[in-house]
C-alpha cells in the first residue's frame, strides 16, 4: 500500500511544482513587451486584476495574489508606468513592479518660450489626455517635467504653473534693494524681456541692470522683443521690424511707451527672474549687439551711437560676404 501512496504523493508534488512553474515562476503568455500603469497606492490585489485584464499573466488575479503572498517579496509596489518584457512571468512582473525603474516621460519647456508655443508643445506630447487652453503668458516656469501615461494635460500644466508661483515667491523674498520692480508680477514682465534680449546667461544681470536704470530714470526701455510680441504672440517674426511697427502704440511696445509692458512677452526662467531681482550694479543705459552673440554696453548716448555704427558695419560686411557666396558659380 505504501508504494501507491508514494506514487500519488509524488504525482501531487509534481503537479504542484508544475502549477508553480506555469502560474508563477515560469515565462508568461505575452509575446511582446507591454506597459502597465500603476496608480499611487495600488495594492497587489488591484495590480493582479490589471494584469489579468490585460492578459499578462497565466491563471487569474486570485492565483497571482496567492503566490505573491506565499513566495513573493513583501516590498511595496511602486507607482508609475512600467515596461514589462516579453514573456515575463508573474514572479518577474511582481519583482519589476517592486524594484524596477518606472518609465520616465519628460516634457521640456525652454527658457523664454512664449505661451502659444508651450500650448503647442503640450498638445503634441504623446500619451497625455484632454486639452488645455493657451496658458497665461509668464505663468509657466521653464523646466523639464515628468508625466505619466494617461495623465491629463491640465494636470501637467498645473504643475508647471505651481512651480512658477513657488519659485517666484522664493526669489521675491530674496530680492535686493537695487531691484527696480515693485511686485512679483512686474518682476516676471521685466524678466521676460531680459530673457528675450540675450542668449548668454552671463549677460542676464547686466541687461537687467541697464533696464533697471532706465526704469528708475523714467526712460523708455526700447526693447525690440516688445515690438514683436503683439504681432506674433511670441513666435519668431521671420523678417526685419518695420518702421510702422516701431512706431505702433499699444500696451507692449516699449519704443512708444514709458515703463514696463502691460504683461510678460514670454515665460522667463528662474535665472532671468533672479537677475531682475538682483541686477548688476552699473551706470550703463544702453547696449547693442557686438557680433559674437553678446552685447556692448555704454553709459552715454554718444558711446551707444558709436557702438551701434560699428554693429551696422559688421552686419553690412556679413551681408556682402553672404551675397558673394550666393552669387558664386561652381567651377565647370
Amino acid at each position: 500500500m505504501k508504494k501507491p501512496l508514494l506514487i500519488l504523493a509524488g504525482a501531487g508534488i509534481l503537479a504542484l511544482l508544475g502549477a508553480f512553474w506555469l502560474l508563477w515562476a515560469g515565462p508568461g503568455p505575452t509575446s511582446e513587451a507591454r506597459t502597465i500603469v500603476v496608480e499611487q497606492g495600488s495594492s497587489v490585489a488591484r495590480v493582479a486584476e490589471q494584469l489579468e485584464a490585460e492578459g499578462m499573466i497565466r491563471g487569474n488575479a486570485a492565483t497571482f495574489r496567492m503566490f505573491a503572498r506565499i513566495v513573493g517579496s513583501s516590498d511595496p509596489i511602486q507607482a508609475g508606468e512600467f515596461e514589462i518584457p516579453a514573456g515575463a512571468g508573474a514572479a518577474a512582473i511582481l519583482s519589476h513592479l517592486q524594484h524596477g525603474r518606472p518609465i520616465q516621460r519628460l516634457v521640456t519647456i525652454p527658457e523664454g518660450m512664449p505661451s502659444v508655443l508651450v500650448h503647442e508643445r503640450l498638445m503634441r506630447v504623446p500619451f497625455l489626455a484632454g486639452e488645455v487652453a493657451v496658458p497665461e503668458e509668464g505663468s509657466v516656469l521653464p523646466n523639464t517635467y515628468s508625466y505619466r501615461r494617461g495623465e491629463t494635460r491640465a494636470a501637467v500644466l498645473k504643475r508647471m504653473q505651481d512651480a512658477m508661483r513657488q519659485e517666484l515667491d522664493r526669489l521675491w523674498a530674496r530680492r535686493r534693494p537695487t531691484a527696480a520692480v515693485g511686485s512679483p508680477a512686474e518682476a516676471v514682465i521685466l524678466a521676460s524681456i531680459v530673457e528675450k534680449e540675450t542668449g548668454k546667461p552671463s549677460e542676464r544681470r547686466m541687461i537687467a541692470g541697464v533696464y533697471s536704470n532706465r526704469l528708475r530714470r523714467g526712460m523708455k526701455l526700447d526693447a525690440d522683443p516688445t515690438i514683436i510680441y503683439p504681432i506674433t504672440q511670441g513666435r519668431p517674426l521671420g523678417r526685419p521690424i518695420r518702421r510702422s511697427e516701431i512706431d505702433a502704440v499699444n500696451g507692449y511696445n516699449t519704443y512708444t511707451r514709458v515703463g514696463l509692458p502691460v504683461g510678460p512677452i514670454a515665460n522667463p526662467g528662474r535665472e532671468s527672474i533672479a537677475a531682475v531681482l538682483d541686477p548688476e550694479p552699473t551706470e550703463a543705459l544702453y547696449f547693442v549687439a557686438d557680433g559674437t552673440g553678446g552685447h556692448i554696453f555704454s553709459r552715454t548716448l554718444e558711446e551707444h551711437k558709436r557702438n551701434h555704427d560699428r554693429w551696422r558695419q559688421i552686419r553690412e560686411q556679413r551681408a556682402r560676404v553672404q551675397s558673394g557666396q550666393q552669387g558664386a558659380q561652381p567651377t565647370p
